[in-house]
């Protein structure tokens, strides 16, 4: 059975003084949860968004009323490096140190090759890859300061294509071996892993029978939740002997 959003551990860090993880897209969907389950394990949070102001703000709110002091909302189009390194600055200026990265930030939709443009090369790549690479980038510094992580949000269609999607495909297979890649430019001060989710959100177009089809196929014969994504992050973040890996979270679909 599917397991609630709400559950709820005990906080790993003193409230007031835990580490600052910033989380790309990190009021909506599954970005959403992941926010809410590291809040509740006492890291302090700084949301990030490019288009979701109100979702945003409204939530920074919540999560400070749970706990005062504890969140932050900022703005930032990943694909400019501008609007990154501004991001960068008013983090620093309302933590003063940065402890780990989530990058969470995605596009997702089809992309058939015989309809395919440049500018949805240019957003799916952009928005899977490119940011999360240049948001590490403008990070390093600070996250080798602060024996920092960073966590990657891949897809299991990042290893196995999926039909109609294959730019979006090409990015998480790129967003993959960036894990990799920084795991040892990066190492030893920071740590660099990633999740790779499955059946964790229906696309919404996807119709009951592909749904159970893809059920069938899963050793655990049911669907994840954005839960078990956060609670996967949440072990990596504490995962101190653990880097340059994708820890895929899809019930045993693939082997």
């Amino acid at each position: 059975m599917q397991r609630q959003n709400d559950y709820v551990e005990a906080p790993l860090f003193d409230k007031t003084n835990g580490p600052v993880i910033l989380i790309t897209g990190g009021s909506v969907r599954v970005g959403r949860v992941i926010s809410q389950y590291l809040h509740q394990q006492g890291y302090r949070l700084c949301i990030h968004y490019r288009h979701s102001e109100q979702a945003a703000l409204q939530w920074v709110a919540e999560l400070n009323a749970q706990r005062p002091h504890s969140a932050t909302a900022v703005a930032a189009d990943l694909c400019d490096m501008a609007s990154v390194t501004a991001m960068m600055a008013t983090v620093m200026k309302d933590w003063g140190r940065l402890d780990g990265i989530i990058n969470n930030a995605s596009s997702f939709y089809p992309t058939p090759l015989p309809t395919a443009t440049s500018e949805q090369w240019d957003d799916l790549m952009g928005s899977n890859v490119k940011g999360a690479f240049f948001l590490c980038q403008a990070a390093a510094t600070e996250l080798t300061k602060q024996k920092g992580q960073i966590v990657n949000i891949a897809d299991i269609h990042g290893q196995h294509p999926l039909r109609r999607h294959s730019i979006y495909s090409m990015a998480k297979a790129a967003l993959i071996m960036m894990t990799k890649s920084l795991a040892q430019e990066l190492a030893p001060n920071v740590r660099v892993n990633a999740v790779a989710p499955g059946a964790v959100l229906w696309p919404e177009d996807l119709s009951e029978a592909h749904r159970q089809m893809i059920l069938e196929r899963t050793a655990l014969q049911c669907p994840g939740s954005p839960l078990d994504v956060a609670q996967a992050i949440g072990y990596l973040l504490q995962a101190r002997f653990v880097t340059g890996q994708v820890l895929a979270v899809e019930g045993g679909r693939y082997f």
